[in-house]
């Protein structure tokens, strides 16, 4: 029998004026079933040293063990975020049983942002906009068009953004939950 693919949200982050954002819809589907309206998929992991917004796409469960792993990695590098991200992905593409998880991961600060997957990579996105999930295409096309008209905040870029997507994307619903830090 073959495996049914997991589709489960978009998440966006935005970084504007000082501030960051990060959101995600509430939709979790298995094959052609929604089987939740209003999961939420973004996090604040709090250190002595530093505050970081997260976001998952994927299995839950999946999702919810890397962000355990995660904010252990984060105390253990004491709030250094780049450091924690990298000895994340590297566990997880090489540890057997964290291989088989599926799911993506954004970890933003207020000075970067980085998207983390299971086959070891590691991206810190150039511009002010990062995404992932079944629509975080068109979030993250959205993001770029409410950014260049400069009148959002960064927590109203994300929103209105997930907002269009859930419009587009099938696997995409509106019920948002965004966190900002400023």
């Amino acid at each position: 029998m073959a495996k049914k693919k997991i589709r489960s949200t978009t998440i966006v982050g935005v970084r504007e004026k000082g501030a960051i954002a990060l959101g995600g819809d509430g939709q979790i589907t298995f094959g052609d079933i929604s089987f939740k309206q209003k999961a939420v998929k973004v996090r604040e992991f709090s250190t002595e040293n530093n505050s970081v917004l997260g976001g998952f796409a994927g299995a839950a469960a999946d999702a919810l063990t890397l962000f355990e792993k995660f904010e252990q990695k984060l105390d253990q590098y004491e709030g250094d975020l780049k450091r924690a991200v990298v000895e994340l992905a590297k566990e997880w593409r090489t540890d057997k049983m964290l291989r088989q998880l599926e799911a993506m991961l954004i970890v933003m600060d207020l000075s970067s942002s980085f998207i983390i997957s299971g086959d070891g990579n590691v991206i810190e996105p150039d511009g002010q906009i990062v995404s992932i999930g079944s629509g975080g295409g068109y979030a993250h096309a959205a993001a770029s068009a409410f950014l260049q008209s400069g009148d959002l905040s960064a927590k109203q870029i994300a929103k209105r953004s997930l907002e269009i997507a859930a419009e587009l994307c099938i696997y995409t619903n509106n019920q948002i939950t965004v966190i900002e830090q400023k």
